[in-house]
């Protein structure tokens, strides 16, 4: 290990030391902490110490993955164990202050938790989700403070750099390649082959990118890392240049990632002036420089070629392959692009070897992923599991299953050109090569969980809807393939399908997945695919019944009233009607107009559970049978 760390570990342990020499508190005000009233918890804290004059560090921290508790509050004090709070408001802030900070009441019932085992409550590693949680990129974020360096260089930050410095550039790539790394971004591509490409092309001048323009629905996974550990993602952008011989490199994050933004910018001006960054790193004769490029929110820009456009500051649209970019990429100069996630694992795989990467996950996907868990499940939020996970442990000791007593009904996983899998699937691997056989993908991490209450057909139209959108526009069968498709979904949504539509959907598929330059286009059509696949009977009673199963497509059913359920002397549905819908007939029994039912379900919300009067049927005709025997 070279001087220059070594001195950066000392100074490092110091401040640390230092932190604990007093209470410290830990906010989480990532963006999701943020969301749920973190600032506001952050200012009282601050607040209340100074009124109670007790002296405390107070630092801002990322996101440990539990974003349906935030916001999160960890509080270290002398003589007891670390522990983490949940659903923290002003008012809780406050009692810990008083009751803990200066007291000796730690609020247990608070408490999601302690950070390690003890004697007062419940160490977080009992809980059942970290029976399946095993964390690797996500190991320290919520526990550090982002936006100091000294934080990340006290836990072993750039350790793995330090090591890359002493190697040469091909003993790099190769503990990359042996460790069985693949591409975190959806495409599932050997890192190490990647990088070879790179270092054996011969060029006077090449790149590194980071990839960290996410715009999947439900996926906040890259946005969660940069705001967490940005030195992290930044350490492996380091470490690949070196392996590449790179001495420029950019990190491409959408613009509508502001937090993000704000502290990868810091970091890389705090690398800089720890000699990590610029000429001659840690005196290892290696010199490279990184700049933060604000992309403007064009999902295809995920694409590595329209990225490399955007950069350029060219329209981002996609380019021909090959050349592939490791071989001529930004400016035409050999380029590695790799995702956040990818980044993030390089610096413990030249810490602790390739041996103890692919120790962990399966022999064709070695290591973790990384997930954000959105949708119908009780616990949403992170996780990082090993591949080989099954969806099941993912869904019901990770999420803690489904809420409210409903049934799981699929899971949408690898963004909006993912697939969409059945409950029978539930028991299937979580890796790569299992992902594509059931008509799914990887992709990013994004997982959307669906219940009983989700149309397969109007899900299957959402996300075909919003890739249509990003299209470029290049290739006209992404143009105008998925146009069509769409415009078929919503004739099935609305009633008007035909029943040779589910086989010209099919075949609109395979053309548009051929006839598309593409990943966008080529996996525009697996929402589609894969619910024809495992839910064809839900587009045949849309198509045939014109009937919508899960009672969501809103022109395939109406609301009506249960007369024998109807409370009289109630008028709670009456009151939230927005349209005045709702009357008495002559018995005082509730009817709902159907011509001016706008069918925004304020009436089911608002009908008092004892009586639930109001439910909704499909198809309408149903519903016009019975408003007449009211009437």
């Amino acid at each position: 290990m070279s001087a220059a760390y070594a001195g950066l570990q000392q100074k490092a342990a110091l401040v640390r030391q230092s932190r604990h020499e007093k209470p410290l508190l830990l906010v989480g005000t990532a963006t999701c902490g943020l969301a749920a009233g973190a600032a506001a918890v952050l200012k009282t804290i601050k607040e209340e110490l100074a009124r109670q004059k007790v002296e405390a560090t107070v630092l801002e921290a990322g996101c440990m993955g539990h974003c349906y508790a935030e916001p999160l509050v960890i509080v270290y004090k002398p003589g007891f164990p670390p522990i983490l709070y949940g659903y923290v408001t002003e008012g809780i802030a406050s009692r810990l202050v008083i009751d803990f900070l200066a007291g000796d009441d730690p609020c247990l019932e608070f408490a999601l938790g302690a950070l390690e085992e003890n004697e007062f409550l419940p160490a977080l590693s009992d809980f059942p989700r970290f029976g399946v949680e095993q964390k690797i990129i996500l190991e320290n974020c919520g526990l550090i403070d982002p936006e100091n360096i000294m934080d990340y260089i006290a836990h072993d930050g750039y350790a793995g750099l330090a090591r890359a410095l002493q190697l040469e550039p091909a003993a790099v790539v190769a503990e990359i390649k042996a460790s069985g790394l693949r591409g975190r971004g959806g495409a599932g591509f050997p890192t190490g082959r990647k990088w070879e490409t790179c270092l054996g092309t011969p060029a006077d001048e090449k790149y590194v990118i980071c990839n960290a323009d996410e715009g999947d629905p439900g996926a906040f996974m890259d946005r969660t890392i940069m705001e967490s550990n940005p030195h992290l993602v930044l350490e492996g952008l380091i470490i690949a240049a070196r392996a590449v011989g790179a001495d420029r490199g950019y990190v491409y994050v959408r613009a509508e990632y502001p937090l993000a933004v704000k502290r990868l910018a810091l970091a890389v001006e705090q690398a800089r002036q720890c000699g990590l960054l610029g000429e001659n790193i840690l005196g290892g004769g290696f010199g490279f420089e990184v700049e933060v490029f604000q992309g403007s929110g064009a999902f295809v820009c995920g694409e590595e070629t329209a990225l490399i456009a955007s950069i350029e500051g060219e329209p981002g649209i996609p380019r021909h392959r090959p050349p592939f970019p490791a071989a001529a990429g930004l400016y035409g100069r050999p380029t590695v692009i790799d995702n956040v996630k990818t980044l993030s694992f390089i610096p413990s795989i030249i810490n602790r070897g390739a041996d103890w990467f692919k120790s962990t996950g399966t022999p064709g996907s070695p290591g973790t992923a990384v997930f954000a868990l959105a949708g119908k499940l009780v616990n949403t939020g992170l996780t990082e599991v090993p591949m080989g996970t099954t969806l099941n442990q993912v869904v019901y000791d990770v999420g803690s299953g489904i809420p409210k007593g409903k049934k799981f009904k699929a899971v949408q996983i690898g963004g909006p050109s993912g697939g969409c899998l059945p409950e029978s699937a539930l028991d299937m691997p979580i890796d790569f090569d299992s992902l594509s056989g059931a008509g799914a993908m990887m992709g990013s991490g994004g997982m959307v969980v669906l219940d009983e209450d989700d149309c397969m057909v109007e899900i299957a139209r959402f996300f075909l809807d919003f890739t249509q959108k990003e299209s470029c526009g290049k290739c006209t069968m992404c143009r105008l393939g998925t146009r069509q498709m769409l415009d078929i979904l919503e004739d099935i949504t609305r009633g008007r399908g035909r029943p040779e539509d589910i086989d010209l959907l099919l075949s609109l598929a395979e053309d548009i997945k051929a006839g598309s330059l593409c990943g966008l286009g080529k996996t525009a059509p697996n929402p589609v695919l894969s619910t024809i696949r495992y839910f064809r009977d839900e587009y045949e009673a849309h198509i045939n019944e014109k009937r919508c199963p899960s009672l969501m497509c809103q022109e395939l059913i109406a609301f009506y009233i249960l007369p024998e359920k109807c409370e009289r002397s109630c008028d709670a549905c009456v009151g939230s009607c927005p349209v005045e819908a709702i009357y008495n007939n002559a018995d005082r029994i509730k009817v709902i107009d159907q011509q001016k039912c706008v069918k925004c379900n304020s009436c089911v919300d608002a009908c008092p559970p004892q009586y639930r009067a109001v439910i909704k049927l499909s198809p309408p005709e149903l519903v016009a049978e019975r408003e007449k025997e009211n009437k």
